[in-house]
């Protein structure tokens, strides 16, 4: 497994976070059978108990009360994050994203069969929140409130985000 890390700024919309986005290319091995099965019991061990089957939003959209793990079980997508101004990813079967309360993201393009498994750190009801939403402050509070998780959602106790998010 490789892991890169990147910072976005605040572009005066999207809030984006101090706290890097953590991209673990090959997460799982994606001959895995079950990859699904197996993204849900990977964040499920580490702590990151609910989660969701999906793909990724067309648009450009962030959460400020939850941190937020995605598990590519089939791809690939083109995924921009850290809003219009940020960069764009290919993710790939086997990959898994963290993203920060404030990262945006949205998926500019899908090849066949994408399958995406999300999971939170915590049980909120997860907000969602697009380009021009207001009250930027008040947003912006909440996101610096989220303490760190307990755990990295794919290595767990000693994982990535704890040299990445210190």
């Amino acid at each position: 497994m490789t892991i890169e890390t990147v910072v976005f700024a605040d572009d005066g919309d999207i809030p984006n976070s101090p706290l890097p986005l953590v991209v673990y290319r090959g997460a799982i091995d994606p001959a895995t059978r079950d990859r699904e099965g197996a993204f849900e019991a990977l964040f499920h061990d580490n702590g990151w108990r609910w989660s969701w089957r999906n793909g990724i939003f067309p648009f450009h959209h962030y959460h400020a009360n939850a941190h937020e793990v995605l598990g590519i079980a089939g791809g690939p997508a083109e995924v921009r994050f850290g809003g219009p101004k940020g960069g764009t990813f290919t993710v790939e079967t086997g990959d898994a994203v963290l993203i920060p309360a404030g990262v945006g993201h949205c998926r500019l393009s899908a090849g066949a069969g994408l399958s995406v498994i999300g999971a939170y750190c915590e049980p909120v009801s997860v907000d969602l929140w697009r380009e021009g939403a207001e009250p930027k402050a008040a947003i912006r509070a909440r996101i610096a409130e989220l303490p760190v998780p307990a755990a990295d959602p794919v290595q767990g106790t000693d994982g990535a985000m704890f040299q990445a998010w210190r």
